[in-house]
C-alpha cells in the first residue's frame, strides 16, 4: 500500500522547489505573467476548478467562503474524471503542490480543493 502523499498549496507566483513533486495548477484560467517555462507543470487541471459561474459569484467575498465551499464541493462531486485523476497522484505517495493564482492564501480553490480531498477518506 502507497503512503499517504503530501498534499501542499502554493501561489503559482512562488519559486519552483525540488520539494514540490507533482505541480498541478488548479485554476480555469491561466495566471496573468507567468510563462508555460515559469509554471514548471506536470499538469494544468482547469477541468476541476471551480465553474466560471462559481469563481464570479464567490469573487473572493470571504463572508460567502462557507458556500463558495459546499458549492464547489457538489461541483466537484459530478467531476469524477478530474477527482479520480488528481487522485492517482495523490495515491502516488509523492508530494504534490496545488497551484493557484489568487492573493488571499486562506480563501481560495486550491484551499477548498485539499479540503475536498480531505472528505475522500483514506488515500
Amino acid at each position: 500500500m502507497n503512503e499517504r502523499s503530501q498534499v501542499c498549496l502554493k501561489r503559482i507566483y512562488e519559486p519552483v522547489d525540488e520539494n514540490d513533486g507533482a505541480r498541478i495548477l488548479v485554476d480555469r484560467m491561466w495566471p496573468r505573467g507567468v510563462s508555460k517555462e515559469q509554471a514548471s507543470l506536470t499538469e494544468w487541471m482547469k477541468d476541476i476548478a471551480p465553474s466560471a459561474e462559481l469563481r464570479h459569484w464567490f469573487d473572493h467575498n470571504i463572508e460567502k467562503w462557507p458556500s463558495f465551499q459546499h458549492l464547489y464541493f457538489q461541483e466537484l462531486g459530478q467531476e469524477h474524471d478530474a477527482v479520480a485523476r488528481l487522485m492517482s497522484y495523490v495515491r502516488a505517495g509523492s508530494p504534490i503542490t496545488l497551484l493557484y493564482a489568487a492573493h488571499d492564501e486562506k480563501h481560495n480553490n486550491a484551499v477548498a480543493l485539499k479540503e475536498y480531498l480531505n472528505t475522500l477518506g483514506p488515500w
